[in-house]
């Protein structure tokens, strides 16, 4: 899977970048087993990362050096992961032909697919045909704008961190599915990562990406509502999101709020799915799995079962993964969610580059 690398790795700390915090995780194997050696979650102001850029450098470096020393990372590498409109994923096919040989057809063929001039992207792909016998392949392609990886890693540089890969969340995402739930070859699933400001899409048949989206809705939509609405400060906007009791604030005042944006959100799935059904023929989404901070806001889960009569479940990043214990443990139990795209960048240490 797409994975720019900037050299030799040790051990590798999946750190997610996203508007609201930075998650880090740190995996190691014991016995046959992954477990959790560190992890942690450190929240950021309003306005540092805004649509998936970092916009105050200086005061993201600042949250990871303090994540690190909060929580004992020791690991200097880093695996971190981008998405939003810098980033381009296409599926396309190409004639059969030998490794050297796609590499350059591809980067050739990427032009026609690619919004942005060539020289200011980097390129990666994938080829998906479990078979190169027939006449054709289909190749994943993925172009990412430098700027936008210059905009995370120099962030990371100036925490004192080395940036040893940068993914795509989506990817990131499907990474811990597959190691979690070992998915049958021919279930189709779509992986929902549903942030603060951003929604990442990804449908899977097996472990084949099929489809990926992102939509600028999320998490903050809930909380600019209810503080419109309520006349909140945005920490009792943010508690009361979450399922907490804010003052005098009653369920039948709350509730109506969060339905409009959760209909919203849903609407940008069901267009998704749409588009996805009207461009690849046959293919039936069977469940879906939910991830990110903003999919426990209440009633959001129910919403996504009632539209598409399908099983929706919450992604657990820890099915089969040993979690930490002590503080550890309490941080795993109140925000597994928002952790997925950290473990799934966490897994790259165990791969070949």
């Amino acid at each position: 899977m797409f994975g720019l690398s900037f050299g030799s790795k040790k051990s590798i700390v999946g750190l997610d970048i996203g508007s609201n915090s930075i998650k880090a995780v740190e995996l190691q194997r014991s016995r046959g087993e992954v477990v959790v050696s560190h992890l942690g979650i450190e929240p950021l102001a309003a306005d540092i990362v805004v649509d998936s850029m970092i916009v105050d450098s200086g005061s993201v470096a600042s949250a990871i050096s303090k994540l690190f020393a909060d929580h004992a990372f020791k690991a200097k590498q880093v695996a971190t992961s981008v998405s939003g409109h810098s980033v381009i994923v296409k599926k396309i096919s190409m004639q059969t032909m030998s490794e050297p040989e796609l590499g350059e057809a591809v980067r050739n063929e990427a032009a026609q697919y690619i919004p942005f001039d060539m020289s200011d992207v980097n390129i990666d792909y994938q080829v998906l045909s479990n078979s190169l016998d027939g006449p054709t392949i289909d190749v994943l392609l993925v172009a990412v704008k430098k700027d936008k990886i210059l905009n995370y890693t120099n962030a990371l540089q100036l925490s004192g961190r080395q940036p040893a890969i940068v993914d795509i969340d989506e990817f990131a995402l499907q990474n811990c599915f597959e190691y979690n739930y070992d998915p049958a070859p021919n279930t189709t699933t779509a992986l929902l990562n549903i942030g603060a400001s951003v929604m990442n899409i990804n449908i899977v048949r097996g472990t084949i990406p099929l489809f990926t989206r992102d939509v600028s809705v999320g998490g903050n939509q809930y909380t600019d509502s209810l503080q419109k609405e309520l006349d909140l400060s945005y920490e009792d906007a943010e508690a009361l999101k979450l399922g907490k009791k804010v003052g005098t604030v009653s369920e039948d005042a709350k509730l109506p709020i969060l339905q409009q944006v959760t209909e919203i959100i849903v609407l940008e799935i069901q267009k998704t799915f749409d588009f996805f059904r009207a461009t690849a023929s046959g293919e039936h989404i069977e469940r879906i799995y939910v991830a990110g901070g903003s999919s426990q806001v209440p009633g959001l889960l129910d919403a996504l079962r009632q539209e598409f009569s399908i099983p929706v479940d919450p992604l657990n990043p820890f099915l089969k993964i040993v979690p930490p214990i002590g503080e550890g443990a309490d941080l795993v139990e109140r925000n597994s969610a928002q952790l997925a795209v950290a473990v799934g960048l966490a897994l790259r240490s165990f791969e070949k580059l």
